[in-house]
């Protein structure tokens, strides 16, 4: 399929398959292997990211952890609930049985792992029952969580290059793009050149559509869960032949809502994740780095983004940060 060939809307079962086929990563690290594309993400590349550090100045990509976050119950996802076990009342009235006057606060959270700004595991998505590497869905993922490729596998590995792909100012109205929009290769290439931020092998990659802003502006709406700007099912070969370590957008899905197709859910991360063992990260915040790049030129900068090493979790909170 090249850029300017759209799939058979009716047939997304035939242009999965097929897109699956062609950008199929499995036994390229071996039979036993669990980091997928984060192979790409080698000492080499960290090197070239700390490398992209001048100014030293940072920035917080994560979206607040909290009950204004955007979740409205879809799949179950809630916000986050966040509790006191320890208050500076009880200090004040010496009910936490410390001596000598010490008073402490103490906390507890709960949430689904997957309520803010996040990244998705290997073992998030299958495909016919098939998840990463060609391993039986059912022998990856059992009511003990991802016993093979659990988001812990992936903690010590996210911290290299990062190239923030800013599409909603490149291409977009007042920096943005209307829900339904779907990003093309074509779309990607335009960016790059218009920024002057090349995308290779090793790289994190963080794609800005503004669909973040736009929610902050009107309220959350179904910025988690429904139409959204996306990237087009057609980028699959692009993901692939770039050899990119790992993706993030400011959206909740990644790919486009709607998408492409008559009836599909998720199409491209069907194709992305079990085939070719792409991280893909969702519902960050690029907006105030957004802003510093277009100012200064300069689009890359180091970028660590570990997930919380939740065993067997197939997908975990992530504050990333970028590093200019």
């Amino acid at each position: 399929m090249t850029e300017t060939t759209r799939p058979d809307p009716g047939d997304p079962e035939g242009a999965i398959a097929a897109a699956a086929k062609r950008c199929s990563n499995w036994g390229r690290w071996g039979a036993d292997d669990v980091l997928g594309t984060l192979n790409f993400l080698d000492e080499a590349k960290r090197r070239a990211g700390a490398a992209c550090v001048r100014r030293g100045v940072s920035f917080s990509l994560a979206q607040t952890f909290d009950a204004n976050g955007p979740q409205k119950g879809w799949r179950r996802r809630t916000n986050p609930v966040h509790t006191m076990l320890d208050t500076g009342a009880d200090a004040e009235r010496g009910t936490q049985g410390f001596p000598h006057g010490l008073g402490g606060a103490d906390d507890v959270v709960f949430m689904p792992l997957q309520a803010s700004t996040q990244w998705d595991g290997l073992g998030h998505i299958f495909d016919h029952g098939a998840a990463w590497n060609g391993r039986r869905a059912g022998d990856v993922v059992t009511s003990e969580g991802d016993r093979v490729t659990g988001i812990e596998t992936a903690a010590a590995h996210i911290t290299g290059r990062g190239v923030l792909l800013d599409v909603g100012r490149a291409i977009g109205d007042g920096g943005e793009l209307p829900d339904g929009y779907a990003i093309t290769t074509a779309d990607l290439e335009a960016t790059i050149a218009a920024q002057g931020s090349p995308v290779g092998r090793g790289d994190l990659l963080c794609v800005r559509t503004g669909r973040l802003a736009r929610a902050r502006r009107e309220g959350w709406g179904d910025y988690a869960g429904g139409d959204s700007p996306g990237l087009s099912f057609t980028t699959a070969d692009w993901l692939h032949g770039t050899e990119i370590a790992g993706i993030a957008t400011d959206t909740w899905g990644f790919e486009v809502r709607p998408n492409e197709f008559d009836v599909a859910f998720q199409p491209l991360h069907q194709v992305c994740i079990p085939h070719i063992g792409l991280f893909i990260g969702e519902m960050w915040d690029f907006d105030a780095l957004a802003a510093d790049c277009a100012a200064d030129g300069v689009w890359e900068f180091f970028l660590s983004a570990a997930p919380l090493p939740v065993t067997g979790a197939v997908g975990a909170p992530v504050n990333p940060l970028a590093v200019k």
